[in-house]
């Protein structure tokens, strides 16, 4: 379970504060969550929160219980927490074969490593000796920055809109990946997105706006709100084309 209590986050622009997140309390006990809402309302910033990348202006979080609000980054990932960037990074010199590894914190067999690639819909042979670098697609790094967080078997993955800067063929592969890891997965999975389709496989989904938690459901009482909303196809939910 996650749990935040009235976090607030603050940037300063021009010698004014401005608020980002305002005194957000969210409760998430579901297996595979989505947050979505207008750009700009605080949706990223609020992942990153999470994720330890940013420090909230203020409040607290609680994972299982446990709280992590002073964890750094680098705690929260040993705590079980995995964060995958809209632009996966490159890792020049390191190949699928070194990453997955290293995020299994182990040793893996080739066996393994090649297992867990097809998971994700990558022919292994193809893959685990490839170098991370600017030779590999934006939906191929997304796969494989899945295939990593399958490898740690974390806690709580959080995946920030996924879909972005991929083509259509990728965006399709990767609705399966995410299909079967909402089967199979046992943390909890938080994706950040305005995705329909990733929305309608979401056990809740949390609307963000203007900075604040503005609707909070199931997706079956969430998405006819949605939908139903003048205008939310262009501004919320965008559509594979």
């Amino acid at each position: 379970m996650l749990e935040l209590r009235n976090i607030s986050y603050e940037v300063e622009e021009e010698r004014e504060n401005r608020e980002i997140l305002k005194n957000i309390d969210l409760t998430i006990k579901d297996h595979f969550v989505a947050i979505t809402g207008p750009n700009g309302g605080g949706k990223s910033t609020l992942a990153k929160i999470i994720a330890g990348i940013i420090t909230p202006t203020s409040g607290q979080i609680f994972l299982d219980g446990e709280d992590i609000t002073g964890l750094n980054i680098t705690e929260r990932a040993k705590a079980g927490i995995s964060y995958a960037f809209q632009q996966p990074v490159h890792f020049k010199g390191l190949t699928v074969k070194d990453l997955v590894s290293l995020a299994a914190g182990r040793t893996m067999s080739v066996t393994e490593i090649c297992d867990i690639l097809s998971e994700v819909g990558l022919c292994a042979r193809e893959y685990i000796d490839r170098e991370i670098n600017g030779s590999l697609s934006g939906g191929e790094l997304k796969r494989i920055e899945i295939a990593m967080i399958t490898a740690r078997g974390t806690r709580l993955s959080i995946f920030d809109e996924p879909e972005a800067g991929i083509d259509l063929w990728s965006f399709n592969s990767l609705i399966h990946v995410f299909e079967k890891m909402r089967r199979e997965i046992n943390g909890m999975i938080l994706i950040i997105s305005h995705q329909e389709r990733i929305l309608n496989i979401a056990d809740q989904i949390v609307l963000i706006a203007d900075g604040i938690v503005s609707a909070v459901g199931s997706r079956e009482e969430i998405m006819p709100k949605l939908l139903n909303t003048e205008g939310a196809c262009s501004t919320l939910i965008e559509k594979a084309k």
